[in-house]
């Protein structure tokens, strides 16, 4: 066990206890209620817990990719993200009305086909002005949504909103909280388990992803070398060749 193994389990130990301490602390709360007189007090404490929660699940939570972009008639654009294996993914898009209160012009509108790193199609949408997809990712890498705007005589161009989200910012809260009958700090809490579960995941997916790399690495050194030593045997094979054939050629001319 090496020392920055040592550590990220410390941290992630430190990261747990953390969260038990706010869950003790919140049914401490819910179990006092009854008891205390000042209620006022209790509920400027249980917002400052909740709003404590919520900075921890700001700072740890997984970065959502939601954007705005311009494409013109004729034209493809693609957006890549990386998913890992066996993650959830969702994916919003819709054409932006430049109008608002009249419907979109029937020349706004594009295909959407959503691939894997290995090119196969998880989600194809002919024409349309807005859509949705969601998937489990089967194969780790990159995975690409390209847009393709219908063609357009004159040339137009329109601003498409596009919210692509995986892991655990993928997940519906709000209808697990209804589902669940859940208050807030409870909600917040499983926000928070769910995203430490996704990074501890995350840091060993990225920890094998550099050992792939450090293995292609040292391969490529490997062959690098071979080929080097390869290349410095054909040129003194060369050399060695135009070396007696240049003194073969002066002996028969009787130069030397």
């Amino acid at each position: 066990m090496t020392l920055s193994t040592i550590v990220f389990d410390i941290s992630i130990l430190h990261i747990h206890i953390h969260i038990l301490v706010l869950f003790l602390e919140t049914h401490h709360l819910s179990l006092s209620l009854s008891f205390e007189t000042s209620t006022h007090t209790l509920t400027m404490k249980l917002q400052k817990l909740i709003l404590s929660a919520a900075l921890v699940l700001t700072f740890l939570s997984t970065t959502t990719q939601s954007v705005r972009f311009e494409i013109e008639s004729g034209r493809t654009k693609c957006i890549s993200e990386d998913i890992k294996t066996n993650s959830m993914t969702v994916g919003h898009y819709s054409v932006v009305n430049p109008n608002e209160g009249q419907p979109l012009p029937e020349s706004h509108k594009l295909t959407l086909r959503v691939t894997s790193v290995y090119g196969n199609s998880h989600h194809f949408a002919d024409l349309v002005q807005s859509g949705q997809f969601s998937f489990q990712a089967v194969e780790g890498g990159d995975y690409l949504a390209c847009f393709f705007a219908v063609d357009h005589r004159p040339v137009i161009k329109f601003s498409v909103e596009f919210d692509w989200r995986s892991g655990v910012a993928a997940k519906d809260w709000s209808t697990l909280a209804k589902k669940g009958s859940v208050d807030a700090m409870e909600l917040e809490l499983k926000k928070l388990e769910d995203t430490i579960t996704f990074i501890h995941e995350e840091m060993f997916y990225l920890r094998e992803r550099e050992q792939e790399m450090q293995q292609l690495n040292s391969k490529t050194n490997s062959r690098m070398a071979l080929l080097s030593f390869l290349s410095l045997f054909v040129c003194l094979s060369v050399a060695g060749l135009q070396v007696w054939h240049l003194k073969s050629f002066f002996e028969k001319k009787k130069l030397i």
